[in-house]
């Protein structure tokens, strides 16, 4: 049987390869150890940042505090730029007239009530005595009374000695002049609702001329708040002119037709009531 024969190594040989492969294994320990502590390091949760880091952000709660500082002061200065806008001209224009309006409406409206021109209850009581033949009685209530149809039927009355078609003349006259009243004190808010939108128009011009004068005495680059309060001026005499004469306009109509229906009614009432003296005064 054939035998090989392996050759000796030295002995510092083999010394050397051992303490080779001692100190790669070391270094490969520690090349796995370092890269799993920079690994570790990267996957740590935001809770277990350093304090120093967590205090960063700080700046950006600070603009957001800021922001909504400056947003709540925006809100809150509105009336004081609508003001700036208008002027104490223009506001205390517009503030009369509204005024102006509401009492106008609040007067029309008392006015135009049925039971201040046609009254029901009038109608009843005259024709009870009417038919008991108490016509001084009747002459003294419908006299007294403070309505439309209490004057015209008084009116009525009173030149009833002189014939039946110059009581009714008489009151048809005191019926226009009825009419004429209460259509007069309605004309003040047509009034108000046409002047209304010549004021707001008349600052729409003015604010317009004063962002054009900006404009041109600006230079190239004009200051755009300037500019602004110009605009602001045209815009919101426009906005409050509207305001004021679309009601006044709708109220005035209202009531106009109100009046008229019941000033008819009166005539028709009137005459009922005075019919039964048509034979008076005939030969």
């Amino acid at each position: 049987m054939v035998q090989l024969a392996i050759p000796a190594w030295p002995k510092w040989i083999l010394t050397g390869l051992t303490a080779l492969a001692l100190v790669v294994g070391l270094g490969d320990s520690l090349s796995l150890n370092m890269t799993s502590v920079a690994v570790a390091q990267d996957e740590l949760p935001e809770e277990n940042v350093p304090e120093e880091d967590a205090a960063e952000p700080a700046p950006d709660n600070e603009e957001n505090e800021a922001a909504a500082a400056d947003a709540a002061a925006g809100e809150t200065s509105y009336l004081a730029w609508v003001f700036e806008a208008l002027g104490v001209s223009y506001m205390l224009i517009f503030l009369g007239l509204s005024f102006t309006l509401v009492a106008l409406f609040v007067m029309n409206l008392i006015t135009s009530a049925r039971s201040k021109v046609c009254p029901v209850h009038l109608v009843e009581d005259f024709e009870e005595m009417l038919d008991n033949k108490q016509y001084q009685d009747a002459y003294e209530l419908a006299k007294e009374h403070e309505s439309v149809l209490g004057s015209v039927l008084s009116a009525g009355l009173a030149k009833l000695s002189a014939g039946y078609p110059q009581a009714i003349e008489a009151m048809q006259e005191i019926g226009e002049e009825e009419n004429m009243k209460l259509e007069h004190r309605l004309s003040y808010m047509a009034l108000i609702g046409t002047i209304s939108p010549m004021v707001g128009l008349f600052g729409t011009v003015h604010g317009m001329i004063s962002a054009f004068q900006v404009i041109a005495t600006g230079g190239s680059t004009p200051e755009a708040s300037e500019l602004a309060g110009g605009i602001s001026t045209a815009l919101f005499t426009t906005l409050l002119g509207l305001a004021i004469a679309i009601p006044a306009i709708a109220v005035y109509n209202i009531l106009k037709n109100r009046v008229a229906r019941l000033m008819l009614e009166v005539g028709i009432l009137s005459e009922g009531l005075m019919g039964r003296f048509e034979g008076v005064g005939k030969k």
